[in-house]
């Protein structure tokens, strides 16, 4: 992940703001931004991430021929946020797509695609039983997750990950309401304190342009 000094994960809270896209503008921060990107393109051939953040980028509107890339991809989109075009447009880009939903208006319920795998359930999604079955049912190992705030709370509480990639810009972005790397329900009494998690430093280096790579296994 890609986060800023304070933890944000982008420049403000709409989407009209997307770290991606704002950061290759801000004098001092660009110049670096690429080794991020150079590190995204060696995780895992399995990526999660959401349709809001798909939707962000663009792949509703976008009419180009993908080059096909060897990542598959494990979308969660309960609210419909990516269309029948942007879900057409990703199995085109990638191997496989998996979508998560709760939603059985969404698009991908109608048409047919050799590549997009729908995994639905009732109600709510539960991690623990969808990551149990990327696992058991599709062989899945090892999966990158590059989600927002609140559903890395989620994985994190629930024991869901065992190691933290992150990219720190030398940047302060600040805001209340701005999306931070691990978001979610705060903690509200002492009895709580054992959702934290404790992490143990692997790695840690210096890169160009005073950006910082940070390697952590979950303890």
């Amino acid at each position: 992940m890609l986060m800023s000094v304070d933890g944000k994960i982008s420049t403000g809270d709409t989407d009209a703001l997307d770290f991606d896209r704002d950061l290759r503008e801000v004098v001092g921060i660009k110049e670096g931004l690429q080794q991020y990107y150079t590190l995204e393109q060696q995780t895992d051939l399995f990526s999660l991430n959401t349709g809001r953040v798909m939707a962000k980028i663009g792949v509703n509107e976008r009419t180009d021929e993908p080059t096909k890339i060897p990542v598959s991809f494990v979308i969660i989109d309960n609210k419909t946020h990516l269309t029948r075009s942007g879900i057409e447009y990703l199995s085109k880009w990638v191997k496989t797509l998996y979508l998560v939903t709760t939603n059985h208006q969404q698009p991908a319920f109608l048409p047919e695609h050799d590549n997009v795998v729908l995994i639905p359930y009732e109600g709510h999604i539960d991690f623990e039983d969808l990551f149990s079955r990327l696992k058991t049912e599709f062989a899945i190992d090892r999966m990158t997750i590059q989600s927002g705030g609140t559903l890395n709370a989620t994985f994190i509480r629930s024991g869901l990950v065992d190691h933290l990639s992150i990219v720190v810009a030398p940047l302060v972005v600040g805001g209340n309401t701005t999306p931070t790397l691990i978001d979610g329900e705060a903690l509200h009494t002492p009895a709580e304190l054992s959702q934290l998690k404790v992490l143990r430093l692997v790695k840690s280096e210096v890169l160009k342009d005073s950006y910082l790579h940070l390697k952590y296994d979950v303890a």
